[in-house]
């Protein structure tokens, strides 16, 4: 249980001084909030506008502008008297969430089916091979491999718009994966699916890829609903009575 007293704060590093500082603050605190264990405590993640400000080393300007560009692309949240939080999801939303996420990735297998090379596949391979025989000993670094191969499947698909839509998914997506991949042995049995799918893909069989891809996402969501309740805490219960009230 983390202290309440100590509220998780970003990890931003000070901008250089340049023309669109803007632009750079909302780049530096999506990555910090992408960085985040957004589902591994229960407190919610405050961010404050000031303390922001001396990290980037910027006015508080070009701050607030930022913050308000990540609140339209869903990264956080203005709720009235209690400041900006960065967005956590129920449990229902993170369903929902993967579902989507899987339509897309399992459509960017069937495309990059086509147009998949050699060294693509060397690149997926590297994802996988280097955790094949004890994933849980290095758990950490596998979920990052795990993530980065999910990414290069979409990437691969050729659809730049498939990648700019799922980088708002991204940030759920790596953090509930962090979480579960302790859970039911579901390392080891990720790094089985993903040797299939580079199979798939190397074999140029868009049908089995898109397949597979679409099964190993929606066992996630599958395994989220059975043993995802703690997204659902007292702080989520009351939070989305206060969202939608």
């Amino acid at each position: 249980m983390s202290d309440p007293d100590i509220q998780p704060r970003l990890k931003v590093e000070p901008l250089g001084i340049s023309l669109g500082l803007r632009q750079q603050a909302c780049e530096a605190i999506k990555r910090a909030i992408m960085a985040m264990d957004l589902y591994g405590q229960l407190d919610e993640i405050k961010l404050d506008e000031r303390q922001l400000s001396q990290d980037l080393g910027v006015s508080r300007t070009p701050i607030r502008e930022a913050l308000s560009v990540l609140e339209q692309e869903g990264f956080v949240r203005s709720i009235p008297r209690r400041g900006i939080l960065v967005v956590r999801k129920s449990k229902r939303e993170v369903v929902e969430t993967i579902t989507v996420w899987a339509a897309i990735e399992s459509m960017a297998a069937r495309l990059a089916a086509s147009r998949v090379t050699a060294a693509d596949i060397v690149e997926l391979r590297a994802h996988v091979e280097a955790f094949q025989d004890d994933p849980d000993a290095h758990i950490h670094e596998y979920s990052d491999a795990n993530m980065a191969f999910h990414k290069a499947i979409i990437r691969l698909g050729g659809v730049e718009l498939m990648s700019g839509l799922t980088d708002t998914l991204f940030i759920h997506m790596r953090a509930v994966r962090a979480v579960t991949m302790t859970q039911d042995n579901r390392a080891r049995r990720s790094i089985a699916d993903h040797r299939a799918i580079i199979g798939a893909l190397e074999a140029r069989d868009a049908d089995l890829a898109a397949r597979l891809v679409r099964e190993h996402t929606m066992g996630l969501a599958a395994h989220v609903e059975m043993y995802g309740d703690f997204l659902d805490g007292p702080k989520a219960d009351a939070d989305r009575r206060r969202r939608y009230a």
